[in-house]
């Protein structure tokens, strides 16, 4: 079910049904030449969206903000001053709790916040709230991986790739520039001399058109088996988050004993 398309009844009506939000994180950042640059939040939507009539839960609607930074010199990208991308989310979980819902699952449709997003999470062991988040990782089991693999014609991925590329051909085929496909792009390392580090500019340092793969091969029949392993793998997320009752009762004991340091 979509936020934005039920009535305020039906919407009091699938809170009390379901108990679940997905909130997807994409954003608006260059895909090559090929990709449009909604092409994470329009896929990542899509996924909610998919999971959701396979185990039912609400989904917020298209989210656009996140971490981008690395992509602020190509044009089109859309960012948010640090601080304020923060507040603006965790004020949007708390509306989203205010509405009813006692468990909301972050779907990660974007590289980027592969950071932010469970920094976040972590933020909510500074107040008692009166809902629970879960992060989803986009991890696939072994199964999954391997069926995933066995579709895949090209060895390196990342970014506007055969993966991606296939997806959005599935979903939105229309916004797809096959013929504006570039070069495939491999990783440069140019930071490679210092391998244990870290930089804010790490990933223009392998991906400088913000590009990481090959996506010639793509189409969009494989990109409809991709999605399938992808929604089938949320779906479970979601069906296990609605029976658990452990992250809750650990962060009511969580609270109680921070209200009473150095207590037993």
């Amino acid at each position: 079910m979509q936020w934005e398309q039920l009535t305020s009844p039906d919407f009091a009506r699938a809170v009390r049904e379901t108990g679940v939000c997905l909130m997807t994180f994409g954003v608006l950042e260059r895909h090559g030449d090929h990709l449009p640059l909604g092409t994470d939040f329009l896929n990542g939507h899509r996924l909610a969206c998919l999971a959701a009539e396979q185990e039912s839960a609400v989904v917020f609607p298209p989210f656009y903000f996140g971490q981008i930074y690395e992509a602020r010199c190509f044009p089109g990208t859309l960012t948010l001053p640090p601080t304020l991308l923060l507040d603006m989310v965790r004020s949007l979980l708390d509306e989203i709790g205010r509405n009813g819902f006692r468990k909301i699952i972050l779907v990660n449709a974007h590289g980027g916040n592969d950071a932010f997003l469970p920094f976040l999470t972590q933020t909510m062991l500074w107040e008692q709230k009166p809902y629970s988040l879960y992060c989803f990782e986009r991890a696939l089991n072994p199964a999954d991986r391997a069926a995933w693999n066995a579709l895949l014609e090209t060895p390196e991925h990342g970014h506007a790739c055969e993966c991606e590329t296939s997806i959005s051909l599935a979903n939105h085929a229309s916004l797809v520039r096959m013929d504006q496909i570039g070069a495939p792009a491999e990783a440069l390392n140019r930071l490679e001399a210092l391998p244990a580090n870290f930089s804010a500019v790490s990933w223009y340092a392998n991906y400088p058109r913000h590009y990481a793969g090959d996506a010639r091969p793509a189409t969009a029949e494989k990109g409809r088996r991709l999605q399938a392993i992808q929604v089938a793998a949320l779906a479970r997320f979601i069906r296990a988050v609605k029976a658990d009752e452990v992250v809750p009762a650990l962060e009511t004991e969580f609270f109680q004993r921070a209200s009473r340091p150095g207590q037993a």
